[in-house]
């Protein structure tokens, strides 16, 4: 079942690309040009996916895995990672759309991406990430939606019914996004178009995911280092390696449907060097963290899971931090 991953990264890959969803520049925009569309688009997905995914959940299709507290590696490694998406010029998910549209330092920023995963995971870095597990915690699942250890919620930390704060946070979520102006941008998915196809396609991932032995729904992160691990130890590749491929693929064909799809190589050189490093950090802070701004913001944070709140938090400081010193001007 691992390859319904490819079929969920092609459908991520066409949303992606044709609402040109980027986190990076939704956190990015919002700081410098006080543009709000994709801002908008990532929150609204995040309300909405906060009941479709507890929906699925309460059916019994799937248990929700919150991801792990753990203060240090949430806060030091999203901040990290929010400091090389600026950097790589792209969020996670958005290097990794972007190679498919023929964006050159997209396809290195991925790659690298994908190494500095690695080397935080089994490499040079994996010191720092045994030595913070020390600090995780986790807690009782208070409801049969959780498996029985799972990183704290907000449902588990005030022992409610998780239904209570996610129809809560999804009613602030869509009053702040329906309810408030929106910022104009041509893009073929409307915003609210995007946000809805997300939060419909998120459970279905995790549906599909659960359905071949991976306990969680979109991500970026694990999938590079599965197809590293299939490269480099011969290991099948697993269903979130299959996402990745899916979504450069469908990246790919919704670009040449639409007669986008280009080689672009940047004007100095140089930009190669600042992406490598970016995607290295982002590669590398991801891992630490347990997640990107998929695994964290648009898939933990529906789940409202305190790591992935304190995650989200620090890498979009961590965005603002890297925009105002290299574009404050």
């Amino acid at each position: 079942m691992a390859w319904t991953g490819l079929l969920i990264g092609v459908i991520f890959g066409i949303i992606l690309q044709r609402g040109r969803v980027c986190f990076n520049s939704a956190f990015r925009d919002i700081l410098l040009f006080k543009d709000n569309y994709l801002w908008k688009l990532g929150f609204l997905a995040v309300g909405l996916q906060a009941i479709t995914v507890l929906f699925v959940a309460q059916m019994g299709w799937i248990r929700i895995a919150p991801p792990t507290l753990n203060f240090f590696s949430n806060i030091v490694g999203a901040y990290i990672f929010g400091l090389g998406m600026v950097l790589a010029g792209g969020c996670a998910s958005g290097v990794t759309y972007r190679a498919g549209e023929g964006m050159t330092t997209a396809m290195f920023g991925a790659v690298f991406y994908g190494l500095g995963a690695l080397a935080m995971r089994s490499g040079i870095f994996s010191g720092i990430r045994t030595w913070a597990a020390g600090f995780n915690i986790t807690v009782a699942g208070n409801s049969p939606v959780y498996f029985d250890k799972v990183g704290p919620t907000l449902a588990t930390i005030f022992n409610i019914n998780p239904w209570i704060p996610a129809v809560i946070v999804a009613a602030l979520l869509l009053w702040y996004t329906l309810g408030t102006k929106t910022t104009d941008r041509p893009t073929k998915f409307n915003w609210k178009v995007a946000a809805i196809a997300l939060a419909i396609l998120s459970p279905i991932a995790w549906i599909t995911s659960v359905a071949a032995g991976r306990n969680y729904g979109l991500g970026i992160t694990g999938g590079w280092i599965s197809i590293f691990d299939t490269f480099i130890s011969n290991q099948p590749l697993r269903w979130d390696g299959y996402e990745i491929i899916g979504i450069i693929l469908g990246a790919l064909i919704a670009s040449l449907l639409a007669k986008e799809f280009k080689l672009r190589m940047p004007k100095n050189p140089k930009t190669y060097l600042q992406v490598m490093v970016g995607g290295i950090m982002m590669g590398a802070g991801a891992n630490l963290a347990g997640g990107c701004n998929i695994g964290h913001f648009l898939t933990g944070l529906p789940t409202l899971a305190i790591s992935s709140i304190v995650a989200s938090i620090f890498l979009i400081l961590g965005n603002w931090t890297m925009a105002y010193i290299l574009y404050r001007k």
